[in-house]
């Protein structure tokens, strides 16, 4: 069975940062955090080789970003205004049933 953990970006950055603070030792955030002081050692290589992609955003990176969240933000306004609709609409349904109007007929009682 293997014991092979998976770790997210966010975490290895937080991890490497305090690397780089040395305000501990490669050793003792290993120790702490159950992961051995080699696998540090290439995070914070990994690190460091590709840190030149924070200040390489390209133009249509940056644009394609914004519509990345403008549909995000869309999509979360329409998934608002059809929860408001599908509540209005059961409401409505529960309404008529209680004034005796069928809902396939359209007639009352």
């Amino acid at each position: 069975m293997s014991k092979h953990r998976s770790f997210t970006p966010e975490y290895k950055a937080k991890i490497v940062l305090e690397i780089l603070r040395e305000s501990n030792t490669i050793s003792e955030i290993g120790s702490r955090e159950n992961i051995s002081p080699k696998q540090l050692g290439n995070w914070k290589k990994e690190f460091l080789d590709n840190a030149h992609r924070a200040f390489s955003v390209t133009k249509d990176e940056r644009a394609a970003a914004n519509a990345v969240k403008e549909l995000q933000n869309r999509e979360q306004e329409l998934m608002a205004k059809i929860g408001q609709l599908t509540y209005e609409s059961d409401w409505l349904k529960k309404k008529c049933g209680v004034l005796g109007y069928s809902e396939k007929s359209g007639n009352s009682r």
